[in-house]
Formats: structure tokens, sequence, C-alpha cells
């Protein structure tokens, strides 16, 4: 399925009228400055500047009490100058003495100290006036100061101030100024508002889903012409839930149910509803629909909506819980609604078993759509969707590079696309090539190539052989997956060589035989390292878990045991707590012994092949082992002499 690709329409996050509201609702202190003061249009105010001013004003109060240069000294220093007749005349205040020197002011003396008058703090000395009348001092007292109009309204005024700013910027931080992001706005929804056509996603962007895109033909269509419906009487689905595996464009498709109405697309995740505060999922959920209501007709789309729609039963025991309270008022606007209001849901999940059945029942969900994986047709519409804007190289086979992308979704494909091209990029190619699809399928599937891990060469060895042991007994299976490469190059975390197999086409069902032959496929490769070194490795666990699976399967699952022919095995219940089985002990150890009799008779099977076939297992095994790769084609050739034996 394609991906996204709304990157080039950028989403307008609310609607002219919304903006308009919230600002209303919400202003800022610049606002309300501008509106007392007439400040300019585009001026913001800044609490830095209020700190300016009131620093500003500070000095210039501090410089205004200070009119003149005074010097202080020691009251010690005092006495000596009034002695030696520096000092003629004092002024005696509450706590300080000042005195002014014989030299007025302005002479050159003056201009030398920088000082017009000497003052200390006053002392209790009852001889300081004898002093002064012994030496002919003039002097005067004066009442105590009192402060200035501007001191005594700073020292009020100034905290209550500070504190009304300080007061306001954190109600505006916590409020999320106009946005509603803050703290104190956790019960506002987070939706996106996206203005009609601005989602960029039509039907033509999404491709490999086609019979879900005719599902939702009909929603679109009602959101453009509900009169048609409304003239016969028929209702449209109140909602709509998208099932399918991640990654198949159940978002995409959703946004282009909303782009091809060209109605307003309300966007939400499950999670978004759920925070720590309770009661707030359900006080976002009331939001939202309001929000809904005054845009209709209008799409909402919440996605992994089993986050909030769980099933209650399974939502543990006692208490409260926040997402059931969620749930409850999802259910409750659900019902609340009528489908003609033009508010359709549009819902997506890849786990619909877990869903709630009150969310499912007719009159909320009524419509389930299953945007599945692509199928090879689909895969190559994808492709083609992914690869417009890519240079491609004349050999390029799109049509086999989606077989060979058998059962990777829609994001997969559109990685694939991507990556190959930078894989010609990094070749310092113009074109891409069907080998850089090749190889950003296998770097997909199995990861990335890990050139520099150093084996040594017994390791290398064993790893051929079990590759081709892989690969002959799948060319000697009959209805197998033809092999398309073999590879002794380590991949990913813990894949040390690998074999590719690419099906010719989708498969939907698989017989007994193919099971069967699948399972001889598995166990081929440590079948390979038994017959070559008499032992085996840890090589194959990966293998044989995937084998024993399958076998387990085939007699619990599908039915294909003697004892238990046509009758399942379920593991566990489906209400238990525990997980008990709901079966006896005495069928999980038929199951059990089933399981083994199946792998080794498969296993003597396999071994017999190869053993038939050991000449042409250790000559294509030296090929590998000089090319590292074997391609297809290559090995097809190489294994035209094999034979079951």
């Amino acid at each position: 399925m394609h991906t996204e690709q709304s990157e080039r329409n950028p989403e307008v996050i609310a609607s002219k009228e919304q903006k308009k509201h919230t600002q209303k609702e919400s202003p800022g202190i610049h606002s309300e400055i501008g509106t007392f003061f007439k400040l300019p249009k585009n001026f913001r105010f800044s609490f830095w500047y209020f700190l300016v001013i009131i620093l500003a004003l500070s000095l210039l109060n501090s410089y205004l009490s200070t009119g003149s240069s005074t010097m202080m000294i020691d009251y010690d220093e005092f006495k000596q100058r009034i002695g030696n007749g520096e000092i003629v005349r004092v002024r005696i205040s509450e706590d300080l003495l000042t005195g002014y020197p014989a030299t007025p002011v302005g002479t050159e003396q003056s201009r030398l100290t920088g000082d017009d008058s000497y003052s200390t703090y006053s002392v209790e000395d009852p001889g300081f006036i004898s002093l002064l009348d012994s030496n002919g001092v003039e002097y005067f007292a004066t009442p105590p100061e009192k402060p200035s109009l501007l001191t005594t309204m700073l020292s009020t005024f100034f905290p209550f101030i500070i504190f009304f700013f300080i007061w306001r910027f954190a109600l505006k931080k916590m409020q999320g100024g106009s946005g509603g992001g803050g703290v104190l706005s956790f019960n506002q929804n987070k939706a996106k508002i996206v203005a009609e056509g601005d989602t960029g996603i039509r039907f033509t962007d999404v491709q490999g889903v086609d019979e879900s895109k005719w599902e939702l033909e009909e929603v679109v269509d009602f959101l453009k012409k509900p009169e048609r419906y409304e003239k016969v009487g028929g209702k449209i689905p109140k909602g709509v839930l998208l099932v399918g595996p991640p990654g198949t464009g159940k978002t995409l498709l959703a946004k282009a149910v909303a782009g091809e109405a060209g109605v307003p697309f309300f966007k939400m995740s499950g999670a978004d509803f759920v925070e720590m505060f309770v009661g707030v999922g359900a006080a976002r959920v009331r939001d939202l629909f309001r929000q809904a209501r005054e845009n209709s007709p209008c799409i909402i789309f919440i996605d992994e909506i089993d986050a909030i729609g769980r099933s209650r039963s399974q939502s543990g025991f006692g208490g409260n819980d926040e997402r059931e309270q969620t749930l409850n008022q999802l259910l409750v606007e659900m019902d609340g609604f009528d489908s003609r209001s033009g508010v359709i849901i549009i819902a997506a999940t890849n786990r619909p078993e877990i869903l709630d059945q009150a969310l499912l029942r007719p009159g909320r969900f009524d419509r389930q759509v299953l945007v599945d994986k692509p199928d090879v047709v689909g895969r190559f519409e994808i492709l083609k969707l992914h690869t417009k804007g890519i240079s491609l190289d004349a050999s390029v086979d799109l049509k086999r590079i989606a077989q060979a992308a058998a059962g990777l979704s829609g994001a997969d494909l559109a990685n694939i696309a991507n990556e190959a091209a930078l894989m010609a990029v990094r070749g310092d190619r113009q074109v891409v090539s069907q080998q850089d699809f090749e190889e950003a399928i296998e770097k997909s599937v199995a990861g990335l190539q890990r050139k520099s891990r150093i084996l040594s060469e017994s390791e290398r060895e064993k790893i051929a052989y079990h590759e081709v042991g892989h690969a002959v007994s799948a060319y000697l299976t009959k209805g197998a997956s033809p092999v398309s490469k073999i590879s002794i190059i380590p991949r990913g975390y813990g894949a040390l060589g690998y074999t590719l197999q690419y099906p010719t086409e989708d498969k939907f069902l698989m017989s007994e035989s193919e099971l069967l032959g699948t399972i001889d496929t598995l166990l081929g490769g440590r079948a390979a390292e038994q017959l070559i070194f008499n032992e085996v490795s840890t090589g194959a666990g990966n293998d044989i878990s995937r084998a024993s699976d399958l076998a387990r399967q085939m007699i619990s699952e599908f039915g294909m045991s003697e004892k238990y022919r046509n009758i399942t095995l379920p593991s566990t219940t489906k209400q238990g707590l525990g997980g008990a089985r709901e079966y006896s002990e005495k069928a999980q150890e038929y199951i059990d012994s089933e399981t083994a009799r199946i792998i080794a008779e498969r296993y003597e099977i396999v071994l017999k092949n190869l053993k038939n076939n050991r000449e042409d297992i250790e000559r294509i095994t030296q090929i590998l082992l000089e090319k590292e790769v074997i391609d297809g084609e290559e090995f097809r050739t190489l294994a035209h002499s094999l034979t079951n034996g």
C-alpha cells in the first residue's frame, strides 16, 4: 500500500475562525498593554522590557538623590580635618555628619580630589560640639530626610507589580498561550484540523487495496451529496473501522476519504485520549465531538483505537479505569449524534479481536473494512506509484520485483523503492538498476550485509553446506517456491547465511503435502550438516523451531493428525485468566509425540534425498564458497542433475 505522501501540502492546524476565537478567549499580556497604552500594532511586550524600565528608574532616583559627590571617611579623620582647619562648616543629621571644606567648589584642589564634602557616621561624642566651637566651625542640624515620591512608589508597589507579572507569565505558560498546549489544558483534545482539501491525498494515491477503496467511495459520495441518500431514506454508516496489519495504508485511506470529499479532517491517536489525570480522556472525547459538530460535515479519524477500545472484560479487576471511562464516553458520543449531521468516524486498528463488542455493534462502527497486504498485482501498482520520481534503468522489471516482495506491506514497498534509490546514489550511478531493487528487498527481509564479520574457514564451510542443503531440499520438494539466491554473506543480527525463495504467485491455502514440503526445506540445512560433518551445529536453531511449530499447528489447529483428524485443539481459552488448555494432559502428550514423529520422519526423508545427491551438493557448495553468492538461474543450472530418490 502506498504510504503517506502529503508532505508537499502542509497541514493547516486550525481554521481562521478557530484562531480568531482562540485569540479572543486567551489574550496575551502584550495585547492588554497595547490596549491601555496604544502601542504599535506589531509591538510584542516582553517581561525583560519591564525589568529594564524599573532598573533605569532606580538608577535615576539614585542619581537625583545624590546631587553632589561626597567622600566617606572615619570619624577620627573627620575630627582631624576639623582640627587642622580643612572643614569649616558641618551639617549634623540623624545618623550622618557632613563637613564642607574651606576650598570653594570648582577650584583646582576640588577638581583634583573630586570631592565637595566629607561624611562620616554620627558617634555619641560629648566633646564633639566643644571641638567645633573651639575651632570656630559653623555647624547646623537638619531633620531626617523624607524619601522621594518615586522612592515611596517603588518601595510600595514594585513587589506587587513583580508578583503580578510573574503570575501572568506562569499562567500563560501553564495554559500554553493561545495554542492550548500547556499543563492546564490537559482536558482539551489534540486533534489536528485540516482545512478543505489540505490532506493532499486522493484515491489515486492509494493502490493495492481496490476493494477497500470501493467500500469508502460510498462514504465520500454521502459527504458530497447527502440529499441523494436522504431522499431514499437511507442512512450512511456512522462509523467505519479499518482493520489490517501495520503499514497497509489505513491512515492513508482515511486521508484520501477526507481529500476526496473536501471536508475537515480530525486526526487523533487512541493514546492521545488517555493521560495520568482521571477524567481527562472523557473530557477530550466530548471536546472532539463538539468541534466535529461545529465543523460538520467532517471526518473524525482515530488511529490505533485499541488503545481506548479494549474489551472492558479484560481491563482488570475492580476500580473505575480511566481507559474504561474514556471508552464509555466514546460510546455515548457515537450514540448521541445523528448520521445526517455529516460527522463520520473512521477508526483504524490491527488488533480487532480485542475491541469491546459494544464498540462494534451496528449504530456505532457499522462497517468493517479489511485493509490487507497487497497481492502481486497490488504490489506492482504500489511500486509504479513509488517509482514515479525515480530514474529507472531500462532493465528494471517491476513485476518481477513485485513477485519477489511477497508478503510485504505498502510501507515496506515504499521503503524498498527508497532504499534502491539510495543504493544507486551510493554506487555513484545515475539510474536505479534491477540489482539495486533486489538488494533492497534482501536488506528488508534479511537485514544489512555484514561483510566485516570474519568467519573461520571451517565455519564458512558449514554455513555453505547448510544453505545448499536448504536449496537442494527446496528444489527436490514438489510445489516449493523456487530458489532465488543462496548467500553465505552474514546479514542482520544472527543470519550467517541465507537462502531466498520467491513464490511465483500468491498462495492463500496450503495442502498437507505442501506443509510437509515446507518442513522438509527447513530441515534440509541440518541434514546437510549431519551428512557431511557427521554432527550438527546451532545454526539450525531457527529452522527446527519453525518446523516444530508448523508440525504442531498441523495437529492442533489444522486437524491433520491421525487420532484427532478434523478436530481442532485450541491451546488457550478465550476468557481464561491463566491461559489454560481446553484439552487434557493425554491430548497434550499425543500432540508432543506426534510432533516429534512427524519431524523425525521428514528428517529421515530429507537426509536420504541428500545422500543420493551428495556429489552434486559438494560441487555446488565449492562454487558457493568461491563466489559467496549464487543466484537462482545459476543454481537451477547447477542442480539439473539432482534426483529425488
